[in-house]
C-alpha cells in the first residue's frame, strides 16, 4: 500500500454517486458525532473472516452471501431480523450438506442502507425529484422533503445498525443456531410449499446423526461449534463520509480497519481505479468485495486486484460477478483466465440478481429462471476452467413477499402487486431463497462426483 493513503485521502480523488448535502456544515457535525461512536464490529473480526475466505479461495468452502437490497428504518423489527435468520441458516444448512464444506455466513445487513442509482432523478407524472439514495441518505417517499439529503439519517443507521447486529449476535452465539433446532428454523409459510418436505427429509437425516453423536459423547454442549456459527456483516461502501467517521486504527495490528461491517464491496458503478471509492478500500485491512459487470475488461479488472490486494492476499478480495443470464458465457471466461494467468488469489462469487433484472406490470422483478440460469452457468463455467465457483451473492428476505416472479410456487406478474414491499430492488422470499439453496447443493454434490471420478478413475 502506498505510504499516502489516510482515511481521508478520497477526499482527493473525483467520486460518483454522492448525494448533494445542502448544508455542509450540518453534515460535518454529524460525520465528527460518528467519529466519537464505538466501533459496530472489530478488527478480530474482520481477520476471522478474512482466514475463512481465505479457505474458500483455495477451494475449501462456499460463500453465502446474502440479504435485503437495501435496509430501511420503517421494517426494523425483531421479527425481521429473527426470520431473514432463519432463513438463512436454512440455505446455509442446506449449502453444507451439499458441499460438505464450510459455508461461510455473510449478511447483507446491520449497514446496507445506501444505494447506487442508475439516474439521479426520478419523475412521477410531470413532477421531477432527486433520487431516493437509501434511508441513511433521503426518504422514499415522494415529496420535495424527502428527498432532500439529510444528514441526520446517518446517526439513525448507526444506531439500527448496531441494534440489528446485537440481535444478530445473540442468535448466532446463543444457542438459535443449535443444530439440534434445525426443524425449527422452517418459516410458517414455507411449510405448504415443495421445499419443506425437501428440507424435512434433510433435517431428520441432521437429527439422526445429531442423535448419534450424542450416543457416543459429542453434544452441543461439550462442542461449541454445534450450537453456535460465525455470522459476518457486509455491505456496499458508498457513502464514504460515513465509512470514514468508523474506520478505526486497530490497537493491536496497528493497521485500519472500517468497523462499519467485517465486509465492504465496490459496487460496480464506483469502480474506477482513480476514484474516492477504490481509493478508500485500499487502505483498509477488511475483506473486500468488488463487483464485476459486463462493462469491467480483464486488464481492468488486474489493475483493481493490483490496487486493492497488492500482496495478493488469499481472502482479501472477492470477485462478486453480475452480468446477467445472457451475458455471463461472454464475459466470465476472459477474466477468469487472466486472473488465473496472473496467479491472483480471489474468491468468484455469483451476483445472480442485479443482471436480471426487468420490468412486468409496472413492477421491477427478477424472474427466477433467470437467476438459476446464470447459477448454472457460472458453474459450469468454472467447471470448464479448472477454476473453484466459490459463493453466492444475492437479495433476499424472511418475509413472505411477492417481488420476484417464478419458483415452484410459479409466481406469475399478477401475483406481484400482493405483497411487494422493497424500498428498492425486487429480493427472492424465503420460499425462493430456499429453493436455490437446494439447486446450488445438488451443482455442488455433482461437482464433488466429478472430482471423485477423475481422482479414481
Amino acid at each position: 500500500m502506498a505510504q499516502t493513503w489516510t482515511p481521508n485521502s478520497w477526499r482527493q480523488k473525483p467520486i460518483q454517486q454522492v448525494p448533494d448535502y445542502p448544508d455542509l456544515a450540518v453534515l460535518e457535525s454529524v460525520e465528527s458525532r460518528l467519529a466519537k461512536y464505538p466501533p459496530l464490529v472489530f478488527a478480530g473480526e474482520a481477520r476471522r473472516l478474512k482466514q475463512a475466505l481465505a479457505n474458500v479461495s483455495e477451494g475449501r468452502g462456499f460463500l453465502l452471501q446474502g440479504g435485503d437490497c437495501a435496509e430501511s428504518f420503517a421494517e426494523h423489527g425483531a421479527d425481521t431480523i429473527r426470520d431473514f435468520f432463519r432463513a438463512f441458516l436454512q440455505m446455509a444448512v442446506v449449502l453444507t450438506f451439499g458441499a460438505q464444506q464450510p459455508v461461510v455466513k455473510v449478511g447483507r445487513i446491520a449497514g446496507q442502507f445506501a444505494k447506487p442509482r442508475s439516474s439521479s432523478v426520478e419523475k412521477q407524472g410531470e413532477v421531477t425529484l432527486p433520487s431516493y439514495r437509501g434511508d441513511i441518505i433521503n426518504g422514499i417517499e415522494f415529496t420535495e422533503e424527502a428527498r432532500v439529503p439529510n444528514p441526520e439519517r446517518q446517526i439513525m443507521a448507526y444506531r439500527q445498525s448496531a441494534a440489528t447486529l446485537n440481535l444478530l449476535r445473540a442468535f448466532a452465539m446463543g444457542g438459535y443456531a443449535n443444530l439440534e433446532n434445525v426443524h425449527q428454523w422452517m418459516l410458517g409459510f414455507v411449510k405448504d410449499s415443495p421445499q419443506a418436505e425437501r428440507y424435512r427429509k434433510l433435517a431428520d437425516r441432521i437429527s439422526e446423526t445429531m442423535d448419534f453423536m450424542k450416543a457416543i459423547g459429542i453434544t452441543a454442549e461439550n462442542h461449541p461449534s454445534l450450537r453456535e456459527t460465525d455470522f459476518f456483516t457486509s455491505h456496499e461502501a458508498l457513502l464514504l463520509g460515513y465509512e470514514q467517521a468508523l474506520t478505526r486504527v486497530d490497537s493491536t495490528s496497528g493497521d485500519w480497519y472500517a468497523t462499519s461491517g467485517h465486509m465492504i464491496w465496490i459496487g460496480d458503478r464506483t469502480r474506477q481505479p482513480d476514484h474516492a471509492h477504490v481509493e478508500y478500500c485500499r487502505g483498509i485491512k477488511n475483506p473486500l468485495g468488488l463487483k464485476c459487470g459486463p462493462s469491467l475488461t480483464a486488464d481492468g479488472l488486474l489493475e483493481l486486484i493490483d490496487l486493492l490486494n497488492p500482496a495478493n492476499e488469499p481472502g482479501r478480495l472477492t470477485l462478486i460477478c453480475r452480468f446477467g443470464h445472457e451475458k455471463v458465457a461472454e464475459h466470465l471466461p476472459r477474466l477468469i483466465r487472466a486472473v488465473e494467468r496472473e496467479g491472483k488469489k480471489v474468491v468468484w462469487s455469483c451476483d445472480p440478481m442485479h443482471g436480471n433484472t426487468i420490468t412486468l406490470n409496472n413492477y421491477k422483478t427478477r424472474p427466477f429462471e433467470r437467476i438459476l440460469s446464470e447459477v448454472e452457468s457460472f458453474f459450469q463455467i468454472h467447471r470448464a476452467e479448472g477454476t473453484h465457483p466459490g459463493g453466492i451473492h444475492i437479495e433476499m428476505t424472511g418475509n413472505d413477499v411477492t417481488e420476484c416472479t417464478g419458483g415452484a410456487r410459479a409466481l406469475s406478474g399478477d401475483d406481484l402487486a400482493d405483497r411487494y414491499h422493497t424500498h428498492c430492488d425486487p429480493r427472492l422470499n424465503a420460499d425462493q431463497a430456499l429453493e436455490l439453496a437446494f439447486l446450488l447443493a445438488e451443482r455442488m454434490k455433482g461437482g464433488r462426483d466429478e472430482k471423485r471420478m477423475v481422482v479414481n478413475g
